[in-house]
């Protein structure tokens, strides 16, 4: 193991030793904020701390079985040479394991999403192509097991949307799965924003706020809104404009509303920060450009190209079925890739 990899480790150890006593501490009982966030590291180390110990375990069934490779006993040797393999086949494949579990979190992989479609130029066919992607995500979230709601929609004359709004939700981490998938496409852009934990994270001050009520045609198309339930805000300084019109209730349409909202206005402080910091790292993943083109969808051809990563996969059907892991898994293996140069680098 390099020694920067059992460093990392060894602190990982002391500091797992130090949460354990703190938590123990009954000062620390009595004070539920500290014992919350103690108890979240802890519990996030644990992996990292019994991995190694695994790993330290297979390291001395590799040294015992070495020593044995010069017994006097033939058949001894025999057994320790087998013996041997087996515990370098396993520590190597705990070293590996460690080197994911030290990878740099992102704290927001495991928030919910609201994914956003948008046609592009490409007039009905757009449109068309726009429903399509959002059939391959909500079949994706059905395969994961998210709830999904259609926040807001504008349906095109002959099918699709010129634009679509979803929030997606689960318990293993939407974000982290799908934050890759911002970018422009063959003829849409797809935006994915981390739901923040809480509105008030973001200061929405209520004068920059223009609150609108309007009759939708339906929750997610599927029921007719007989009241001025569904919400538009309009934040003032930015122009930036959101709606609900999911839910019969304005309160829960409001609420979502605001939500998204936050989650434009944060994105936007991201995107400004990534701008800034572009030149100063290579990551092929990660670039944050809403207008980059990620990703062509071929249909004559059945294939589907991610430029990032020059990955081509002749599955376009499949793809669009929800398959989507065929996709994802080689983006976060790059992007894994990428963190691990910059953390050694």
């Amino acid at each position: 193991m390099r020694s920067s990899l059992l460093a990392r480790l060894e602190e990982a150890k002391d500091r797992h030793e130090e949460l354990a006593a703190l938590m123990a501490d009954p000062e620390t009982s009595q004070d539920a904020g500290s014992y919350a966030r103690f108890s979240k590291e802890y519990a996030e180390l644990d992996p990292i701390i019994m991995a190694f110990q695994r790993w330290r375990g297979a390291e001395d069934e590799v040294a015992g079985a070495r020593e044995l490779l010069s017994d006097d006993d033939p058949d001894l040797r025999v057994l320790a040479k087998e013996s041997l393999g087996e515990a370098e086949a396993e520590r190597d494949r705990l070293e590996e394991a460690l080197e994911q579990l030290l990878m740099p979190r992102d704290p927001e992989d495991g928030a919910n999403v609201f994914l956003e479609i948008r046609a592009g130029t490409g007039g009905d066919e757009a449109a068309l192509f726009a429903g399509d992607l959002l059939r391959m995500y909500l079949r994706y979230a059905e395969q994961q097991r998210w709830q999904s709601e259609i926040l807001s929609e504008r349906q095109a004359e002959l099918g699709g949307y010129r634009e679509v709004v979803v929030r997606l939700a689960g318990g293993d981490g939407v974000y982290g799965k799908l934050k890759f998938e911002s970018g422009a496409t063959s003829a849409c852009t797809v935006a994915v924003l981390p739901e923040p934990e809480e509105t008030a994270e973001v200061e929405l001050n209520k004068e920059d706020l223009r609150i609108d009520t309007f009759r939708a045609s339906g929750a997610g198309g599927q029921h007719v809104n007989k009241t001025d339930s569904a919400i538009r805000i309009t934040h003032l300084p930015t122009g930036i404009v959101v709606e609900c019109q999911d839910e019969r209730s304005q309160h829960k349409n409001r609420a979502r509303a605001m939500g998204l909202l936050a989650a434009r206005l944060t994105d936007m402080e991201k995107q400004a920060a990534q701008q800034a910091r572009s030149d100063q790292r290579r990551n092929l993943v990660g670039s944050g450009d809403r207008s980059e083109r990620i990703r062509t969808y071929n249909f004559p051809q059945g294939r589907m190209t991610d430029h990032r990563i020059d990955l081509t996969l002749y599955a376009l059907e499949a793809i669009l079925e929800g398959d989507l892991d065929q996709v994802i898994s080689p983006l976060l293996r790059e992007h894994q890739a990428d963190l691990l140069a910059a953390a050694e680098g």
